[in-house]
């Protein structure tokens, strides 16, 4: 078995355009920007079907990245996963994190298992298999080959599955028409619900937290099914899903580990404190004990029964401001104040991720020399 040394660096950034910050860190040689894997952010749009600002931050990171790798801008694309998450309200700041990725020499030689990290993607979907029993299978695929490139066998060793994954627009909508076939749904917005719930599920039946036997007619209906590792992210930029596994493994050389936890709903402090301690760290400061908080990462959504902990939530019923944002504000706040930073990943809509209201939070630290 190979082994791999990954490396993270969380990266503030002035705005989705900016990768200043990047290149800073390039060009002091502490990140080898042949070795980036993946690169996950958080940008200041509105996270909706409109939010331009993930798409901008892409093409930002690749123009700047395409002269250091020897590559057009589009190659750069299609070589590294490129996952933006729309929406900082409240406290969230943006940024983004980068995961490198290289070989080792030798053995790892270290105690206990290791952060590593595995890429895959799935073909592309037709506009009719969003939301539907196609892009569960075609998920449950990718998440298992991107947990053998990350050389982990046990799921139980899967901390955080990101996903960024397509949407429908009326022009995806009418091409499925004019196959004679009909979509999940004709609405944009709720499209993203669709494609984040089915790619859930589809996280879920590869690492068996449920049976494969899931359908369409399971798809944002039985919330009972989910997944705890889940995170999915939909965007208007791609027609395929793009599958970032992230866990420990034995074959890893990191100076970094990753844990998680499961929030039961959207005030559950005791299980993002329970990610911190997973990883050897408890609540703010950021060190602890030779352990340095690097980030943090979760879902938000608002509860689909109208309550948290039977008092009643009026931000289903808010036509002002979507409830995605809602949940971004409350989640950010409460994991910001336990991390002591507003620099942490907070995506909202949790369909099928984690207990319906809730989602799964996960922590990467970095272990001291």
């Amino acid at each position: 078995m190979r082994t791999t040394s990954v490396g993270v660096f969380r990266i503030a950034t002035t705005g989705p355009g900016d990768v200043s910050g990047l290149m800073d860190v390039i060009g002091s040689g502490a990140i080898d920007p042949n070795a980036i894997l993946a690169i996950l952010g958080k940008t200041e749009g509105n996270g909706g079907v409109n939010d331009f600002t993930r798409e901008y931050a892409v093409a930002a990171l690749c123009t700047a990245l395409a002269p250091k790798l020897g590559l057009s801008a589009k190659a750069v694309e299609q070589r590294i996963a490129f996952v933006m998450s729309g929406g900082t309200e409240g406290v969230l700041s943006p940024h983004i994190t980068v995961f490198t990725r290289s070989e080792a020499e030798g053995p790892a030689g270290l105690s206990g298992k290791r952060l590593s990290i595995g890429m895959a993607h799935t073909r592309d979907f037709l506009p009719e298999e969003l939301g539907r029993s196609a892009q569960i299978t075609e998920t449950a695929k990718a998440v298992q080959t991107a947990m053998a490139d990350a050389g982990i066998n046990d799921p139980a060793d899967v901390h955080f599955v990101q996903i960024k994954c397509p949407l429908l627009t009326s022009e995806r909508v009418a091409a499925a028409n004019a196959r004679g076939n009909t979509t999940a749904t004709t609405s944009a917005y709720s499209s993203m619900a669709y494609s984040r719930g089915a790619s859930a599920l589809g996280v879920a039946v590869a690492l068996d937290e449920i049976g494969a036997d899931v359908g369409d007619e399971d798809v944002l209906r039985r919330y009972d099914l989910f997944s705890k590792v889940a995170s999915t992210s939909s965007g208007i930029e791609l027609m395929h899903n793009v599958v970032i596994v992230l866990g420990n493994s034995a074959s890893s050389a990191s100076g970094f580990v990753i844990g998680h936890a499961v929030m039961e709903d959207a005030i559950d402090a005791s299980a993002a404190l329970s990610a911190l301690n997973s990883v050897g760290l408890g609540a703010a400061p950021q060190t602890t004990a030779g352990r340095t908080l690097v980030n943090i990462f979760a879902k938000a959504e608002a509860s689909p029964d109208g309550a948290v902990r039977g008092f009643r939530h009026t931000m289903l019923e808010d036509t002002d401001i979507s409830s995605t944002r809602h949940a971004r504000a409350a989640v950010g706040g409460l994991i910001a104040g336990l991390a002591g930073t507003g620099a942490i990943y907070v995506s909202g809509g949790a369909e099928h991720q984690g207990p319906a209201g809730g989602g799964p939070v996960a922590a990467i630290a970095r272990l001291s020399d």
